[in-house]
């Protein structure tokens, strides 16, 4: 079955390129030119993917990426934008993206990008050993990709997850920003780590409530992060 993808860019050149392309590589692609229509074609059209440029009309793509996550809608974006300052970057990522390009690019980078993030999401769970992670009141079930803290569900994006998932399943081992951009992104964002920093971040807000919270994500300084995980076990049948 076809994958969707949806791309929201107000420059007819750039869309018409980017649908050619993703057309040729099988994908089933609608184009719309401003931000307010993505709300109209999330229903009829149900995209696996949105394309999401960042400088649109009345509602930009930070907006647009904004109200999909506070509607709990989890479907991947990769933002597009002719600003290149990381800063620029982290906004998009700040703001629920998934990936986050500069213009110009290549159509086969963002193909490529677009592939990393269906082969991510694909293979989890990937290993039919692992049914769930817990500790410290925290529960994370990897066949049904929902996380919940003290019985309550907490609600990530598909990135936010990949990135638990992926510390879960190396818990109690260190693991570099480069190691974690290769792992949860399938491939490396040129040096550009504080991607992971802000990912990193939004785990911990929603995870460490408040100061009387167990610390999951210990930073492990000038080295990466690990899951502190004195009592986490792995699950799993027989």
């Amino acid at each position: 079955m076809q994958k969707k993808i949806l791309i929201v860019d107000d420059e007819p050149s750039i869309s018409l390129l980017i649908e050619f392309h993703l057309k040729r590589a099988g994908y089933e692609v609608k184009c719309i030119g401003n931000g307010e229509a993505v709300f109209d074609m999330l229903q009829p059209f149900r995209p696996d993917l949105i394309v999401l440029d960042l400088m649109l009309g009345k509602m930009d793509g930070l907006q647009v990426c904004r109200k999909l996550r506070e509607q709990n809608n989890a479907v991947p974006v990769i933002m597009l934008s002719a600003l290149q300052d990381v800063t620029d970057k982290i906004a998009g990522l700040d703001n629920g993206a998934d990936d986050y390009m500069t213009k110009p690019f290549s159509p086969h980078e963002l193909i490529s990008r677009i592939q990393a993030l269906f082969r991510r999401l694909k293979s989890i769970p990937g290993s039919i050993t692992e049914i769930s992670f817990t500790i410290n009141g925290l529960h994370v079930d990897v066949e049904q990709r929902q996380v919940f803290l003290d019985d309550r569900p907490v609600e990530l994006t598909p990135k936010e997850f990949e990135l638990l998932l992926f510390l879960c399943r190396h818990k109690g081992k260190v693991l570099s920003r480069q190691q974690l951009l290769h792992g949860v992104w399938d491939y490396h964002f040129l040096g550009d780590t504080r991607i992971v920093d802000v990912h990193i971040s939004h785990l911990r807000d929603k995870l460490e409530i408040n100061a009387r919270s167990p610390e999951y994500i210990k930073t492990v300084r000038n080295v990466g992060y690990k899951m502190y995980c004195p009592h986490l076990n792995s699950l799993s049948f027989g």
